[in-house]
């Protein structure tokens, strides 16, 4: 019998002390944590703003008529999807009435015209005589100064009684005569002068009408002219709303019936794409970007950033924000344009595409998993002193404003393996890649840190005993 009590003694022992061991475990697991951990590594970073959008031209032109009134379509000289060149004839407008102004309009000039050169031809024939009529009067006068002499000379040698009466009547005859030429003459220049004058004005009148007729054609032919639709620039047809026979209304800005087609410049081929108003801030001019296009897959085209948007649009309603009743508080985006290095020739606009612009890398820098980051306040960080507890005076005491306000501050860290504790570290981080974000201060290469899962980074305490197991991924419930 006392041998019998001693085993079930010492089997009651056993239990005891087993049973302390045991409960010493649980107690001592009670408080641990199992994680995920990662070591911090130097890697090449890229920071990337993904957005999507359309391809679209740099620039295009809505082609409507210019036409004085409303007029019928009766050619269209194209199709969609067509390219053009600079002043190349697309449509044609009715014209008839047109064409008989200006039909009208030539005729009189070249009535004009002819009326002019007959006045011309005046002036030339007046001219000329007129130089015949000034040459005879020098001969005439020439001839009167001689008969002039002859005559002085015959009435001092009739005085001297050297020569007959009748010789002397005859020199006063002959100058008598001479004189009347002259004066015959110079009245003859004066009537072709005023010939000439009379000619000239109606060759001045001639050309007047000339330039009258010319700016009254220059006006028939160029509204004869906005009965033609011309290309202004070099590009594809990419918008053919009518059809011949359809009228079309002038002077009516973005209305359906002043449009007949618009042609797009595919010199210059953009991706306009919308980027996060919390994105915009890193998208700087000229920064590269590769754009994919839904319609043309497993192929990535370069670019370059051309232009950023300094109005934010709503996302719901595509409105600049300024022009919306709509609360601020709504998600807003940013217009981003991209130029396309080489489009593709297959390319088209309107296809969806999606924009991935870098705007900046790193070379072997310290960097972290994301999901690593997080977010602590200051006083949820700070551990009582030893022994330290809360007494009755303590909580009467008025807090003070500025040591709770810096306990509310957050901070922004990840939890590093101190020996079996989580301990949190405050880091400050630059640029975010894809799945890795870079770390400036705070680590150095090879620290282990917590990297997992969500639920236990998120509500992890600072200093908490925890457990290693990457082995595999945890299951958690976000």
């Amino acid at each position: 019998m006392k041998r019998k009590w001693k085993i079930v003694l010492i089997v009651t022992l056993l239990a005891l002390v087993g049973g302390g061991i045991f409960a010493s475990y649980k107690i001592n697991q009670s408080g641990v944590v199992t994680v995920q951990t990662g070591k911090v590594v130097r890697q090449d970073l890229v920071s990337l703003v993904t957005a999507s959008g359309e391809i679209k031209p740099r620039n295009y032109y809505n082609l409507g008529s210019n036409a004085i009134s409303p007029a019928r379509i009766t050619e269209i000289l194209v199709r969609e999807g067509d390219r053009v060149s600079k002043g190349q004839v697309v449509a044609k407008l009715e014209s008839i009435q047109q064409e008989a102004d200006v039909a009208a309009q030539r005729a009189g000039l070249s009535a004009t015209e002819a009326e002019s050169t007959s006045a011309e031809a005046g002036v030339r024939v007046a001219d000329e005589n007129l130089r015949t009529a000034e040459a005879s009067l020098d001969r005439a006068k020439a001839d009167q100064e001689r008969a002039r002499l002859n005559f002085e000379r015959a009435q001092k040698l009739y005085e001297e009684k050297l020569i007959a009466r009748q010789e002397f009547d005859q020199r006063k005859a002959e100058f008598d005569s001479l004189a009347a030429g002259v004066r015959e003459a110079e009245s003859r220049i004066l009537q072709l002068r005023a010939m000439r004058a009379q000619v000239a004005s109606q060759l001045a009148g001639s050309q007047k009408r000339i330039a009258v007729s010319q700016a009254t054609l220059r006006r028939a032919s160029d509204i004869l002219q906005r009965t033609m639709t011309v290309t202004p620039i070099e590009g594809m047809v990419t918008n053919l709303p009518v059809r011949v026979g359809e009228t079309v209304v002038p002077g009516i800005q973005n209305s359906p019936a002043s449009l007949i087609m618009t042609i797009a410049d595919m010199s210059l081929i953009t991706a306009e794409v919308k980027v996060d108003e919390t994105d915009i801030v890193n998208v700087k001019l000229g920064q590269v970007a590769d754009i994919s296009i839904d319609a043309i897959p497993n192929k990535t085209f370069k670019g370059h950033v051309i232009e950023i948007g300094n109005t934010a649009i709503l996302r719901s309603t595509g409105l600049a924000a300024s022009q919306s009743a709509i609360s601020s508080q709504e998600a807003k985006d940013f217009k981003v344009v991209v130029a396309l290095d080489n489009p593709p020739d297959e390319v088209r606009p309107g296809l969806s595409c999606t924009a991935k612009v870098t705007t900046a890398t790193r070379q072997k820098s310290l960097s972290i998993p994301i999901q690593a980051l997080t977010v602590r306040q200051r006083g949820d960080l700070e551990t009582p002193a030893k022994g330290q507890k809360k007494s009755g005076v303590q909580a009467a005491a008025k807090p003070d404003p500025a040591a709770e306000k810096a306990k509310k501050e957050e901070l922004q860290g990840v939890f590093v393996l101190q020996g079996e504790k989580a301990v949190f570290r405050k880091v400050e981080t630059g640029i975010t890649g894809a799945t890795d974000i870079e770390v400036l201060t705070g680590l150095k290469e090879g620290d282990e840190i917590v990297t997992g899962s969500y639920k236990v980074i998120r509500t992890l305490r600072n200093e908490t005993k925890i457990k290693v197991d990457n082995k595999a991924p945890v299951k958690t419930d976000t």
